[in-house]
């Protein structure tokens, strides 16, 4: 029996996608493969444990897929260890501190309004409620202070410190943040999952073999299923065994983590998708799309500098812009509904020091990963720009916002989604 009502929703998301852009930086579009791999039967089995250690039978398969999403992972960041079972970011988040910390010690990650993420310490997340969180932040210029970063560290004396961002526009110094965190003796945690496909692509400095522990999403600029991967350095053991928290302990102390500890049975579906976006990032065409993504940004954020737009940092190193809008007399959420009205997504979002709440920020946050698998590339950034800049300035009018989707729809007849299908 075919579900009419999920069928028609189904068909309705996809055509939103197909007829506009799709500018959140944290959305990307994946290969038919991709898909293929996380609707296949593999949804169906169960297998608790990890490959040669279940706790289920008929895992002879599943197992094979495991190792190979591990294997690949291992290879593309160069790392010893890598766990592809977390759900996803926030659970692989959850994992590195079950694993590294106790419930009371003290943590710090970059503040959510600054940059950060929610499990980088936000008081109402878990990760600020059960651990003892402060706070860093960027400066009025929106780059991250370093040098006040590394006062706070030797006044806090934090055990662990995540890094890493949804919202910040420029470079990680890698080696400067492991000096930072060994101020404190504090385990330094890279959560790269906006920008490892820019880390694959060499668009941007990789912190494997400096940060203790990677963790990253799966479907951002990686360009696969939603999933997460947690990667690090050491030598792995039984992880039904405890093992005291040292550097070399750190396979085990996560794989312990996310099972017994806190997760069930892998997703062997999601396992299987990563495993295909994983090889489809090793080649040398994602290496081209990863560095044509902040080629495109850059393009984007010169269009916009150059139309009055209040860029934070005034421009991007990477994947995404983040847009103060306070000199154009509109509020984010405003900008949100006018962009999507024309058909070009974003989401609104708080900006350094921000004197408005989060659910109705002074600014709005968007990207190019998804454009770029469309295929658009730096001359096209100018079209875009002028949209948005058209948009913005139509606020509420229905019918110029009407006018702009024609003309957006009209355009990516020419950039199909994945797969060649528009439509």
């Amino acid at each position: 029996m075919i579900d009419e009502d999920i069928r028609a929703l189904i068909e309705l998301e996809t055509k939103r996608q197909t007829d506009g852009l799709e500018m959140i930086p944290s959305e990307n579009h994946t290969s038919p493969e991709v898909l293929n791999a996380l609707g296949s039967r593999l949804t169906d089995k169960y297998s608790e444990g990890y490959p040669g250690m279940r706790y289920y039978g008929g895992c002879e398969f599943v197992d094979k897929v495991e190792n190979l999403a591990r294997d690949r992972a291992k290879a593309l960041f160069g790392v010893d260890h890598a766990n592809v079972q977390p759900y996803s970011g926030s659970p692989a988040n959850m994992a590195v501190y079950y694993a590294l910390v106790d419930p009371g010690d003290k943590i710090m990650g970059m503040a959510l309004y600054f940059g950060g993420h929610m499990t980088h310490g936000l008081k109402v997340n878990f990760s600020g409620t059960y651990y003892n969180s402060v706070q860093y932040q960027t400066g009025k210029d929106g780059y991250l202070d370093y040098e006040e970063m590394a006062k706070q560290v030797e006044a806090e004396k934090p055990k662990l410190i995540f890094v890493g961002a949804t919202a910040y526009p420029r470079i990680f110094d890698w080696q400067k943040l492991r000096e930072i965190a060994d101020l404190s003796n504090a385990w330094l945690i890279a959560d790269t999952s906006h920008i490892t496909g820019l880390i694959v692509a060499g668009a941007h400095p990789s912190p494997a073999g400096i940060a203790d522990v990677i963790t990253t999403t799966t479907h951002k600029t990686l360009r696969g299923p939603r999933g997460a991967i947690i990667l690090c350095n050491g030598n792995p053991s039984n992880p039904l065994k405890k093992a005291e928290r040292t550097k070399d302990n750190l396979p085990t102390l996560i794989d312990r983590a996310i099972i017994p500890g806190l997760q069930g049975g892998p997703h062997n579906h999601q396992t299987a998708a990563i495993a295909v976006a994983l090889r489809e990032a090793a080649t040398p065409e994602f290496k081209e799309y990863g560095l044509q993504i902040v080629k495109n940004a850059k393009a984007l954020a010169a269009h916009l500098n150059d139309k009055g737009y209040q860029l934070v940092t005034g421009g991007t190193d990477n994947h995404l812009l983040l847009i103060d809008l306070t000199n154009k007399k509109l509020k984010g959420a405003e900008a949100e509904q006018a962009l999507s009205k024309a058909g070009i997504t974003v989401n609104k979002n708080t900006v350094p020091f921000d004197p408005r709440p989060p659910f109705d920020p002074s600014g709005i946050r968007l990207g190019t990963p998804a454009l770029t698998t469309r295929g658009l590339k730096e001359a096209e950034m100018d079209q875009v720009a002028n949209w948005i800049d058209r948009a913005i300035a139509a606020k509420s009018d229905e019918a110029k916002l009407g006018a702009i989707h024609s003309e957006v729809t009209e355009f990516t007849k020419a950039f199909p989604l994945p797969g060649g299908v528009n439509g």
